[in-house]
């Protein structure tokens, strides 16, 4: 049995672990380019070139939103397409999908080169810290095809039903970045350009593993000449679909921006340097999510494709309970031990753990609840209902989050910043449990048409259910 049928057949809580493990184990080596960076950086170079890096976070984002636009965008598509047994549709969208990959990437380099030091100082960089960013993000810039290639297509080769190779794609990059970077930061002493370096690199390995996989047809799909040139149609389906990651992640950018601005004002460079640390440990954390979130989003996509949705709801069932199960653990860590956690990143500057385990507790107060929100904004993603995926992530990085950044601090300062977040989150997860409930009421309307149209059922699929 290949493994797209299986998406339709094989018991919902066999395939989310089959999906989401490799899922997960990709997520977390992703996020940890960006958090080996910061260690070997604060324990090798120190707290202010550790800022440095941080205030280039946002260009990191924004490269990501990209390829989430063309990347997850397309690879929800094939999945509903492979739903509905078009593979030479999918085909198409994976072309299209790469081209628009490679176009994205040469406008975001030419771009961040051109205006490297207007975009420094938007994004919070002073003097103390902008020699640290320019090296770093410089050679970002350049390495932008590389990470839009390795991260665009591998959400494709997840889509079309092989997680494990997706998983060992992300762990190559990795293992190559975690080398690299101690050598050139300590041996070859190349500062945070040698983090940056190591990063591009790892991407460049990876990218060129992916690119092979999709020439050589060594999954369902294969990448062909013919599928390069762009369709009009394709491309407002992919980006109709990715707009919602995509905004998510640009507004990301956006909160990242009115952050570092207001603890410059409140915290200094230190307080940039802190936050850096707060945002690694939460995306350790939430990275797993993530990763459920694309393991559950091609058995979603698929069944709901093929309008089987009692397997649609117990997939989604399944993943909340997962996130959760891991919102809750990461919470408990954070509050019993964050000086501890902090120390990892940087020993020997006092203010730095000091401020960065403060705010790390307050930062994930609302933890425990996040896992929900995330998957259910994830869920209407997957189903195509992409505007209101993105309306609900935006709520709670931009219209929530953006104004409590603000104005909290003007009474509690900068602990007034850290607290942002957490409110932020409970007033989303709010807002989402009132779409997911009602989303929750129209599938069950449309099981009971559908027993009413075939009251024997399909014992295939009943079989499977089990």
């Amino acid at each position: 049995m290949n493994t797209t049928n299986e998406l339709g057949t094989e018991s919902v809580g066999k395939l989310l672990l089959k999906f989401s493990i490799p899922a997960i184990i990709g997520m977390l080596v992703n996020v940890l380019y960006s958090i080996v960076d910061r260690i070997f950086v604060g324990r090798g170079v120190g707290s202010l070139p550790l800022s440095g890096v941080a205030v280039t976070f946002p260009i990191t984002n924004v490269i990501m939103a990209f390829g989430m636009l063309a990347g997850i965008g397309a690879g929800a598509v094939i999945s509903i397409k492979l739903g509905q047994n078009k593979k030479e549709e999918a085909e198409h969208i994976l072309g299209n999908a790469f081209v628009l990959l490679v176009i994205f990437s040469v406008f975001i380099t030419v771009v961040g080169i051109l205006f490297l030091e207007p975009i420094l100082r938007i994004l919070g960089a002073n003097e103390d810290i902008m020699l640290y960013a320019k090296e770093f993000s410089f050679i970002i810039f350049l390495g932008v095809i590389f990470q839009n290639i390795a991260f665009g297509l591998n959400s494709v080769i997840r889509s079309q039903g092989d997680p494990k190779t997706a998983m060992v794609t992300m762990l190559l990059g990795a293992f190559i970045n975690f080398i690299a970077n101690p050598l050139f930061i300590f041996v070859f002493k190349l500062g945070v350009r040698g983090s940056a370096l190591s990063t591009v690199i790892s991407q460049m390995i990876t990218a060129t593993w992916t690119l092979w996989f999709f020439l050589k047809g060594k999954g369902l799909l294969k990448l062909k000449r013919e599928n390069l040139k762009l369709d009009s149609h394709i491309i407002r389906q992919i980006i109709a679909i990715g707009m919602s990651p995509f905004v998510m992640q640009l507004a990301a950018s956006v909160v990242t921006i009115t952050f570092n601005k207001s603890l410059e004002n409140y915290g200094g460079s230190i307080a940039i340097g802190a936050m850096a640390l707060v945002t690694s440990i939460n995306m350790l954390i939430l990275m797993p999510i993530f990763g459920i979130n694309q393991g559950v989003q091609p058995i979603i996509g698929y069944n709901y494709g093929a309008k089987n949705y009692k397997r649609v709801k117990k997939a989604l069932k399944y993943a909340v309970m997962g996130a959760t199960a891991i919102t809750v653990f990461g919470f408990i860590m954070v509050e019993l031990f964050p000086v501890q956690i902090i120390k990892i990143f940087n020993s020997d500057d006092v203010g730095l753990v000091d401020m960065g385990s403060r705010g790390l507790t307050i930062f994930l107060l609302m933890l425990p609840i996040v896992g929900f929100t995330i998957v259910g904004t994830n869920y209407f993603q997957a189903i195509a209902k992409a505007k209101l995926s993105m309306i609900l992530g935006l709520l709670r990085q931009v219209l929530f989050l953006i104004p409590l950044i603000i104005i909290l601090p003007n009474y509690f300062k900068l602990d007034g910043i850290w607290m942002a977040q957490p409110i932020a989150d409970f007033i989303t997860t709010v807002v989402t449990g009132v779409f997911v409930y009602r989303e929750m009421k129209i599938l069950t309307r449309e099981e009971q048409k559908d027993k009413e149209e075939f009251p024997k059922g399909d014992l295939e699929v009943k079989v499977a259910d089990m």
